[in-house]
C-alpha cells in the first residue's frame, strides 16, 4: 500500500473513531453504519481524483459533490431529480429534516430517538468532518491541524453524554488520531532517505526510519495515557451546570478558599422543564410535617444587570461544623429544626448541593466548600452530587404577617447590594411595580401585592414553551405579553421589588416533590424551579411565589394569616444550630412512633465511614504524588538521559587516560625481559608489547573509551543541528562538524584531535587513550553553544536531539533478547531425541 493510500485510509478511520463518541447520543445507533459507509465512498473518490491528479481545490470539490450526491440519495430520494441530483425540493426537505431534529434534539433527553431529522444531523456531520480531515492530512499533507475537526467532533458528544464512559471514547478518538500522525509521519520519513534513520541498528537488518518511528509510536502512546490520567488528578477545579450535568457554569475553587461563579440557569431551567421524558433527581426523608414548604435550594443569583440574573462571585470556605445563624434573622421569629435525608441519582452530577433553605449542619463525604453569603454548598477538585447521600439539618422559619410588616428598613450592604438596579433597566418595570403596589402601606404588602398580581389577578400564563429572551427589554416584554415559566416571574418579581427598595435576589432549585406509598418524596426534572427571595429586617431572607400553579403559596403571605394566629411552634435558641426546645409535630409522612425509632430517615442510610475526615487515604495521597511526580518528570526524562550520558562518557574517558599513560609508561619500563618472559606471543606482537591481562584490558578500555569521547562530541554536534553522518571517516566527518559549526581554529584543532585519537585506537596495532580529550569535548560544547541561537540552546539543553538514542538502544537490546531466544528455541527444537540418536549410530 502507498503512503497517500495508507494516510487516506487512516484519515477515515481516524474520523469514524472520533464520531463512535457520539453513538451514546441516540438509539439505536445504526446510523453509524451508514455513516461509516458513506465516508468510504468519500475517501475513495479523493483518493482517486489525487491519482488522476487533480488540483487540489478540484479533488476538495468532487468530494463534496459526491458526498451532497449521497445525502440526497440517502435521505432525499423523492425529492431530488432522477434521485440524486438535488433541487429546490431536496433543498427544502433537507432543511425540514434538519429543523425537526434540532426541535428532537432539544425535545428529547439522552439516548433521544433516532428519528430522520436527527439521524441527518448524525450523518451529514461525520461526512462534513471526514471531508474537513481529509483535506488538510491527506490533500494538503498537513496532518496536525486535522485534529481541530476531530476534536469539534468529539467534543459535541462529550458536552452531551452524562460522563459514564468519556474516558473510553476519548481513547478511541485519541488513538484515531495519533494513528493518523503516525502515517503522516511515516509517508514523510520514508523520503528522507537513510540520513535521519541511519545505519542499519543489525548487520543484514532493515535499513531505513525505523527507530523514529518505533519512538514516535511510544511517545504517542506515553502522550495519550498521560491524556487519560492527568484529567483524574484532584485539580482545583469546580465545574458543571446549576441543575444538570451537561450544562457549564462554575468557576473555580480551591482546597480552603478561592472564589466561585455561576452562570445564568434560565436555559438549563426550560429545558429541564421541558422534558418528555420525567426523571427523578432526588429522593429525600424528612421529619417535616409539612412538606410543602421544602423547597431545595441550589444557588441564589444576586448579581443584575438589566438583562438577566446570575450569581456574584464568592469567597468559599471550609464547611463550618455549625453554620451560622441566618442574616437578618432575629430570636423572635419562631423557627424549628427540620432534618432531612437526601439521595441524588446516579445520574445527576450537580456541583451545588441542593438544600432545604436555611441550613443549619450537612453531612457529607467528599470535597464541598461553603459560600457563607449564600449559604450554600459547591462541590471542589471535580466533587458533585453524583449518587451521594447526605442529611440537611435546616430551619423551617415561620415569620408572621405582622413581624414582616412592622419589619425595619434593611441598612448597609443589604440595601446597598440588593437593591441596585442597573440604568438600562426600562422605565416601564418600575412605573408598573407603583402602579400595582399603588396604596400598599409597607414593604411587606408590596411584596404580597406583587406576588398575588402575577400568581392570580394579573392575568398571566404559565408557558413552558416561552423562548428564554435576552436583552433590556426582555422583562418588559414578559410583562407585556403575560406568558411565561418560573424564570421569568421570579426575575421580573425581583427587579420590581428592587425598584421599590426592597432588597432582592433570585433562588434556583427544586420545589417540593411528590409522595411516594413508602414515605419517600421524589423530586424529578419537573420539579425543576427559581423563585424570588425578598429581605426583611428581623426574619431574613424570605421566600415569594410569583409563579401561578406552581408551588406552594407561602402561609405568611394568605390573608387568614393576616393577623399572629399562627400554630405555637418550639423555639429555637439564638444559635441556629442549636436543637431546639422540642421535636416539631408529627406530619402525616412521619408518625410520631417512625420518628422515634428514626425510620422516616433510616431508608437512605448514610455511610458513617465517610462522615468524618473526608480527605483522601494515605495510599491514594502516596500514588497521586507518585503519579504527579511521574507526569512532571516526563518531558525532562531526554534532558535527564542526556546529562547522565554526558557525564559518563567524559568522567570514564579522563579515567581511562590516566590508567593508559600510567600503563604505557610501565609498559615501557618494563623492557624486554617481560617480553622473553612472555615467549613466541610477546614477539609475534611486536617489540615493547605487553599481552599480560592488564594489559589488553587497558588496551580495550583505551578503544572503547575513546570511541565513547567521539560519540560524546558527535551527539553534542547533533544537539546543535549538525545531524551525524556514520558514512564518514573519523577525520571527514571531524572536518563536516568544524565546516557547518563555524568553528575557529583553536577548537577546530580540538575536534581533529579527537579524531586522531579515534582513528589512533581503531587502526593502530598498540590502541591507547589521550589525557584530555574530556576537556577538548567541553571546549567544542562551548563554542557550539556560542554561536547557537536561544530557541537552538534551549532545545540543545530540554530536548536534545541525541536522545534518541535511548530509543535506539532499547530496541537495539530487544531485538538482541529476541534474536537470543529464537536461537535458542530453535535449536531445542532441531535436537535429536535418545531413540533417534541411537538410531542414528
Amino acid at each position: 500500500m502507498s503512503g497517500r493510500a495508507r494516510l487516506t485510509l487512516c484519515s477515515a478511520a481516524a474520523t469514524l473513531m472520533a464520531a463512535l463518541a457520539m453513538m451514546p447520543l441516540v438509539e439505536p445507533a445504526s446510523w453509524i453504519l451508514q455513516a461509516a459507509f458513506l465516508l468510504a465512498v468519500q475517501a475513495g473518490v479523493g483518493a482517486a481524483t489525487r491519482r488522476v491528479p487533480l488540483a487540489r481545490p478540484l479533488t476538495v470539490l468532487a468530494q463534496a459533490v459526491v458526498s451532497l450526491l449521497l445525502l440526497t440519495l440517502v435521505f432525499a430520494r423523492e425529492q431530488a431529480f432522477a434521485g440524486l441530483i438535488p433541487g429546490p425540493r431536496a433543498v427544502q426537505h433537507f432543511a425540514d429534516l434538519l429543523q425537526a431534529g434540532a426541535d428532537d434534539v432539544g425535545r428529547f433527553a439522552i439516548p433521544a430517538p433516532l428519528s430522520e431529522g436527527i439521524r441527518l444531523m448524525m450523518v451529514a456531520g461525520v461526512l462534513v468532518i471526514g471531508l474537513a480531515v481529509d483535506t488538510l492530512a491527506v490533500t494538503f499533507r498537513n496532518a496536525a491541524p486535522a485534529g481541530l475537526p476531530l476534536l469539534a467532533l468529539y467534543s459535541v458528544a462529550a458536552g452531551l453524554s452524562d460522563g459514564v464512559a468519556d474516558w473510553l471514547w476519548f481513547l478511541v478518538a485519541a488513538a484515531g488520531y495519533l494513528m493518523l500522525l503516525l502515517a503522516e509521519s511515516r509517508e514523510r520519513l520514508s523520503q528522507w532517505g537513510r540520513v535521519f534513520g541511519g545505519a542499519p541498528r543489525t548487520p543484514g537488518g532493515p535499513s531505513g526510519p525505523v527507530a523514529p518511528l518505533r519512538t514516535g509510536r511510544r511517545i504517542g502512546a506515553v502522550a495519550l495515557g498521560v491524556a487519560l490520567a492527568v484529567p483524574l488528578l484532584p485539580l482545583p477545579a469546580i465545574g458543571g451546570g446549576l441543575l444538570d450535568a451537561a450544562g457549564g457554569g462554575v468557576g473555580a475553587g480551591n482546597g480552603s478558599g478561592g472564589t466561585i461563579s455561576a452562570v445564568n440557569p434560565l436555559v438549563s431551567l426550560r429545558d429541564s422543564l421541558n422534558q418528555d421524558e420525567d426523571r427523578t433527581v432526588l429522593t429525600l426523608r424528612t421529619d417535616s410535617g409539612d412538606i410543602s414548604d421544602l423547597y431545595l435550594r441550589i444557588v441564589s443569583l444576586d448579581d443584575f444587570d438589566g438583562t438577566t440574573w446570575k450569581p456574584s462571585k464568592r469567597q468559599i470556605v471550609a464547611v463550618p461544623e455549625d453554620f451560622p445563624t441566618p442574616t437578618g434573622l432575629s430570636p423572635d421569629v419562631r423557627r424549628s429544626l427540620v432534618t432531612t435525608r437526601i439521595r441524588a441519582a446516579d445520574w445527576y452530577a450537580q456541583d451545588w448541593l441542593p438544600m432545604p433553605y436555611p441550613p443549619s449542619g450537612v453531612k457529607i463525604s467528599g470535597n464541598w466548600r461553603y459560600e457563607p453569603v449564600g449559604m450554600t454548598l459547591v462541590g471542589d477538585h471535580g466533587q458533585n452530587t453524583r449518587g451521594k447521600t447526605y442529611e440537611v439539618t435546616s430551619l423551617a422559619v415561620r415569620p408572621t404577617a405582622k413581624q414582616l410588616a412592622s419589619a425595619a428598613e434593611a441598612t448597609g450592604s443589604i440595601r446597598s447590594d440588593y437593591t441596585e438596579v442597573p440604568s438600562s433597566l426600562p422605565a416601564s418595570v418600575a412605573k408598573t411595580a407603583l402602579q400595582v403596589t399603588r396604596g400598599a402601606r409597607n414593604d411587606y404588602e408590596r411584596a404580597v401585592e406583587l406576588q398575588d398580581w402575577f400568581a392570580v389577578t394579573g392575568g398571566f400564563e404559565y408557558d413552558t414553551e416561552v423562548q428564554v429572551g435576552s436583552g433590556k427589554d426582555a422583562i418588559s416584554r414578559f410583562l407585556r405579553d403575560k406568558r411565561g415559566f418560573c424564570v421569568h416571574y421570579s426575575f421580573a418579581m425581583a427587579a420590581m421589588a428592587r425598584t421599590l427598595g426592597i432588597p432582592a435576589r433570585v433562588a434556583v432549585g427544586f420545589a417540593p416533590g411528590s409522595p411516594q406509598a413508602d414515605g419517600s418524596v421524589a423530586v424529578s426534572l419537573k420539579d425543576a424551579h427559581a423563585w424570588p427571595e425578598l429581605y426583611f429586617e428581623g426574619v431574613g431572607w424570605t421566600r415569594f411565589e410569583p409563579t401561578p400553579t406552581r408551588g406552594t403559596t407561602p402561609t405568611y403571605t394568605l390573608p387568614e394569616n393576616s393577623g399572629d394566629a399562627i400554630a405555637e411552634l418550639p423555639q429555637a435558641s439564638r444559635s441556629a444550630s442549636a436543637a431546639p426546645s422540642a421535636q416539631p409535630s408529627a406530619g402525616t409522612s412521619c408518625s410520631a412512633a417512625d420518628k422515634k425509632a428514626e425510620a422516616c430517615l433510616g431508608a437512605l442510610p448514610l455511610d458513617e465511614a465517610e462522615q468524618g475526615d473526608s480527605g483522601l487515604p494515605w495510599y491514594e495521597i502516596a500514588g497521586w504524588t507518585l503519579l504527579g511526580a511521574v507526569v512532571l518528570l516526563l518531558p525532562l526524562l531526554p534532558m535527564l538521559w542526556r546529562l547522565r550520558r554526558r557525564s559518563v562518557r567524559l568522567a570514564s574517558a579522563q579515567h581511562t587516560g590516566a590508567a593508559g599513560a600510567a600503563a604505557g609508561r610501565g609498559g615501557g619500563e618494563s623492557g624486554p625481559g617481560r617480553g622473553d618472559a612472555e615467549g613466541p606471543e610477546a614477539a609475534a606482537a611486536g617489540p615493547g608489547v605487553l599481552l599480560d591481562v592488564p594489559a589488553r584490558e587497558t588496551a580495550e578500555a583505551a578503544v572503547a573509551h575513546v570511541l565513547a569521547v567521539w560519540r560524546e562530541l558527535t551527539d553534542t554536534a547533533w544537539d546543535y543541528g549538525i545531524t551525524p553522518d556514520d558514512a564518514l571517516t573519523p577525520r571527514r566527518a571531524a572536518a563536516r562538524i568544524v565546516r557547518l559549526g563555524e568553528l575557529d581554529d583553536t577548537v577546530a584543532a580540538s575536534v581533529h584531535r579527537v579524531a586522531g585519537a579515534v582513528e589512533q585506537v581503531l587502526y593502530a596495532p598498540r590502541p591507547r587513550a589521550e589525557a584530555g580529550l574530556a576537556d577538548e569535548v567541553r571546549g567544542v560544547r562551548a563554542a557550539l553553544r556560542s554561536r547557537a541561537g536561544r530557541r537552538t540552546r534551549v532545545r540543545a539543553v530540554l530536548a536534545p536531539r541525541s536522545a534518541v538514542r535511548a530509543a535506539w538502544d532499547v530496541a537495539a537490546r530487544w531485538t538482541a533478547l529476541r534474536t537470543a531466544w529464537t536461537a535458542r528455541l530453535t535449536a531445542l527444537l532441531r535436537r535429536p531425541s535418545t531413540g533417534e540418536q541411537g538410531q542414528s549410530v
